[in-house]
């Protein structure tokens, strides 16, 4: 620790009245050292990480952490204020402020040190002793865990207080080692909980909600075991400690890393702070439903892929929790199976779908039956969307046991022509049927034979039967009608379907809408002979979620003023992204300027959309950017359409940044990027 802190990086009279003057403050220590290269990149991260949650702490503690490519080396920096800053706490402001700045890449062993200062702060003799030190020396070292050089200033920290020793407690915690508690000493067995802690960064507040519980494990003579999944990684609990539980508590703010571990145990699932703010009542809670026999189904029945939804959520976010999560493990196909097909195209010419099976015909020197090879193994790839989408809709509502049902529910909706529209109501129909037969109260006897035998044969005639029987042939009616309306589509209609799929496509780059307006364009062309209209989606679709990054690297070279160091380098590489068709290379403008950036995007991908559609340029393949240019019909007005757009969003956001720079010419110094990226309140991954 003794080169993370020094006493040039303490300020025990803090003057600053705000959280963001307060950071500025603390990071101008670290840019004197070179610990940061870059003051207003650095802090527009600090900014991000504290919109995504406040870090502030009960007991007056601030600690604005983060993860930054500007950071040289693990730096922590103190400041001790006497009026208090308001960082978010509910017992009011903090007079110990610590700014922690990470490396992007930090090491391990740097991040588990940090993490122990983190588990000291639920220390109140380390908080005391911080408060009465009488030098920024003394503070130092009593944050390094030595020896303070002045004891009778600073008053002494017990062996027991100093981060080593913290350290060996978190190694004992993370393998499931604990003491003996006041009722095993006396023969009585006592209560026992596994936990788990994580946060977006996983530096601080992982590892402070660890100690909380533990803390108040040992107060109320319970057995409590925590896994910390922080940034130095996470080492797994036994699972002989977690067979042995009688309850789990669950306090995290990112995805709880093999969730199912815990299955089938009386759980409690809140947010991170909880774990810190109230820990006993956590405690108290998780008993009280071992004492009932309650399993809750988000332990039970959590999805391996969308794990960090609170309690209470609404039905409409559940639902499209369940829908992405059968989208996200299609598109790979959708991917694979495309370029396939556009590569067997590319190779054997436009008539290769017309082919005989090279199961029984294959040349080995001859192109074109390497073109129907690449071709028909693309048509086999896609031959698994349907299904894929159905069984894993089915999957993130019911856990593994959906799969089966889900799989033939969405090889029921091809064998009927229901089609895509056929895959989502299959899913959504497994899901809850698994979940139906799984809230039956089961003899433990048939426990063993329910997720391999009972749950897929109830549930896959039961799907079978609704889609055959019961819906399956008005949804096919319904797919074949949307078939025919899309195919009829001409003129100005179509013109106005591209200005909507290019706002959709532009509108989260690459979340829940981009994907809708993705999938409903593959779902098209996923068929050995798409339509013409399939085509021209498909064509606008992609150019559309082009634009963004290319509208944003277009920025950041005409006027580079406009944007921060990291912008402008993140500029160089949206170049490559929006020429890849990846969207996504928006994504750190957007964080840090929304209003601005999302708008001047949407704009320019509506602009792309309708020129794509009016122009009539076609598109095979689902993916591939201006690499697959070849394969699109009419590529040069193609191009033209996405130029079109980018520059549309180049000039947008360039107009509306220089506005807002015009309006904040004469603010205050504190008035930064990172307090502009606060103020946004926009989450940001740390």
């Amino acid at each position: 620790m003794s080169d993370m802190i020094t006493a040039d990086l303490v300020d025990l009279d803090l003057s600053a009245d705000t959280k963001e003057a307060a950071a500025r403050a603390l990071a101008e220590r670290m840019v004197a050292l070179g610990r940061v290269t870059d003051l207003e990149g650095f802090l527009a991260d600090v900014a991000a990480r504290e919109a995504q949650m406040p870090t502030g702490l009960d007991g007056g503690i601030g600690i604005p952490h983060c993860r930054s490519a500007h950071v040289t080396e693990p730096t922590l920096a103190f400041g001790r204020s006497a009026a208090g800053i308001d960082f978010g706490a509910a017992d009011g402001p903090a007079d110990l402020i610590f700014l922690i700045a990470a490396p992007a890449g930090a090491d391990d062993a740097h991040l588990t040190i940090l993490s122990s200062l983190a588990r000291q702060l639920m220390n109140a003799e380390f908080t005391d002793a911080l408060r009465s030190a009488g030098d920024a020396a003394s503070a130092a070292a009593l944050i390094r865990g030595e020896e303070p050089p002045a004891p009778e200033a600073t008053g002494s920290a017990p062996s027991e207080n100093s981060v080593a020793s913290s350290v060996a407690a978190s190694a004992d915690a993370a393998t499931g080692t604990t003491s003996e508690s006041p009722a095993e000493t006396a023969g009585e067995r006592p209560f026992r909980i596994v936990a788990v802690t994580s946060c977006p960064t996983g530096i601080a507040h992982t590892y402070m909600a660890a100690e909380s519980l533990e803390n108040a494990g040992r107060e109320a003579g319970v057995e409590l075991v925590v896994e910390t999944q922080g940034s130095a990684g996470f080492t797994r609990l036994d699972p002989a400690v977690i067979a042995a539980a009688d309850g789990v508590i669950f306090a995290h703010d990112v995805a709880v890393r093999e969730k199912d571990r815990f299955a089938g145990k009386p759980t409690v699932d809140v947010g991170v702070k909880a774990g810190i703010n109230r820990p006993a009542e956590l405690i108290a809670e998780v008993r009280g439903k071992a004492e009932r026999g309650e399993a809750t189904a988000a332990a039970r029945h959590g999805s391996p892929v969308e794990r960090s939804g609170e309690a209470g959520e609404g039905y409409g976010t559940k639902l499209r929790k369940w829908l992405m999560s059968g989208v996200s493990y299609m598109v790979p196909f959708v991917a694979a199976g495309g370029l396939l097909i556009a590569l067997g195209f590319a190779i054997g010419g436009w008539r290769i779908d017309k082919a005989q099976p090279v199961i029984e015909h294959f040349d080995w020197s001859q192109v074109h039956s390497w073109g129907a090879l690449m071709f028909q193994i693309g048509v086999a790839a896609f031959g698994f969307l349907v299904p894929v989408l159905a069984g894993y809709i089915a999957y993130g509502m019911a856990d593994r046991p959906g799969l089966v049902p889900g799989f033939v529910g969405g090889a029921i909706s091809l064998t009927i022509g229901a089609g895509f529209l056929g895959g989502l109501a299959a899913g959504l129909i497994a899901g809850a049927v698994v979940l139906g037969i799984q809230r039956i109260n089961i003899p433990p006897v048939m426990r063993g034979i329910m997720p391999v035998v009972v749950i897929p044969l109830v549930g896959s005639a039961v799907v079978g039967f609704m889609m055959f029987v019961v819906i399956g042939k008005p949804i096919a009616e319904a797919q074949k009608g949307l078939t025919d309306w899309l195919g009829s589509l001409s003129g100005t209609n179509a013109v106005l379907l591209g200005v909507l799929l290019g706002l959709m496509m532009c509108f989260d780059l690459g979340g829940p809408v981009n994907k809708v307006a993705y999938t409903f364009a593959t779902s098209g062309i996923s068929v050995a002979a798409p339509s013409d209209s399939a085509m021209k989606i498909m064509a606008a679709v992609m150019a559309a979620g082009m634009v963004p990054p290319l509208g944003m690297a277009l920025a950041t070279t005409v006027r580079k003023k406009l944007f921060t160091t990291a912008e402008r380098e993140n500029g160089k590489a949206a170049w490559v992204l929006g020429a890849s068709f990846i969207s996504e290379g928006a994504i750190p403008f957007a964080a840090a300027d929304p209003l601005r950036v999302i708008p001047a995007s949407m704009a320019g991908g509506a602009v792309t959309g309708a020129l794509t559609m009016a122009f009539g340029s076609t598109l095979r393949a689902p993916h591939g950017g201006v690499w697959v240019t070849f394969l699109i019909g009419k590529p040069f007005l193609y191009l033209l359409a996405i130029a079109a757009g980018t520059a549309v969003t180049a000039g947008l956001v360039i107009l509306l940044k220089g506005m807002r720079k015009t309006a904040l010419e004469g603010t205050p110094a504190a008035e930064s990027p990172a307090a502009a990226a606060a103020e946004a309140k926009q989450p940001v991954a740390a």
